[in-house]
């Protein structure tokens, strides 16, 4: 089986190395890379070009990272997609090969997750978080949970299926195509116990209250977009949820 791993790059040279470095050093067999880059003005374009690895690379004006994406899910030839942003990278080079072993060994499984760090973004030999996603339940979306997007693999065939990122949410995207999936359409998925992807810490959605508002709005359009009702609690948990990831060791 192929995956196709999907990285949105914009003025991304600070960062962008450290992303194709651990896509290339993967001991899975079968990867195709695939740089989104939006008119980067910076050498990003530069770096990506000294990885023989990377299999496409397309650079045009976009309408920001959820289309970007959309474009990489587009061009992908993989049975199976993943989504790398250009400041994060894989915890270490079994990663795809840990990911595709679920994937064919159950071959009706539809996607795969597992866990992630926040690092620092300065220094990612300092974790500041620890999302440690656990074994699946449905009715765990009502008291605010989330696998970390990064860390979560997808059959090409669903995007055909159930649709690509809605362009209209401008940070919660990835939460309301995961909402999609795994709530409503009842996708399979399978846990993998392991840290998958290590981000830099200092996200939009979670910087200063104006933003954490728009990002609750978002997650709230999120349901009603495909027609679900949260409890009345739902939304309040989901950022609440991840205050423990800063005391976990």
């Amino acid at each position: 089986m192929k995956i196709s791993i999907i990285t949105a790059t914009y003025n991304s040279a600070k960062t962008v190395r450290d992303t194709l470095e651990s896509v290339k050093n993967q001991t899975y067999g079968d990867i195709e890379h695939i740089i989104v880059d939006g008119l980067s003005g910076d050498n990003t374009l530069a770096i990506v070009a000294e990885y023989p690895h990377v299999a496409k690379v397309i650079s045009e004006k976009d309408k920001g990272i959820y289309d970007a994406m959309n474009k990489g899910v587009a061009l992908a030839t993989g049975d199976i997609v993943a989504i790398l942003n250009s400041d994060d990278f894989y915890n270490d080079e079994t990663v795809i090969s840990l990911v595709m072993s679920k994937f064919i060994k159950t071959a009706q499984l539809d996607t795969v997750y597992g866990d992630l760090l926040y690092v620092n973004p300065d220094d990612t030999s300092k974790i500041e978080r620890v999302w440690k996603s656990g074994t699946f339940q449905k009715s765990n979306f009502y008291y605010g949970w989330m696998p970390p997007h990064p860390s979560f693999f997808v059959k090409k065939e669903l995007y055909h299926k159930f649709g690509v990122f809605d362009t209209s949410f401008r940070s919660a995207a990835d939460y309301e195509l995961m909402l999609r999936f795994l709530f409503k359409n009842n996708v399979s998925t399978d846990y993998v116990p392991y840290t998958l992807v290590k981000m830099r810490s200092g996200g939009q959605s979670n910087l200063g209250f104006r933003n954490r508002w728009r990002a609750h709005l978002e997650d709230r359009r999120a349901w009603q977009h495909n027609d679900l009702k949260p409890y009345f609690f739902t939304l309040l948990l989901k950022p609440i949820s991840k205050i423990k990831q800063y005391f976990i060791k």
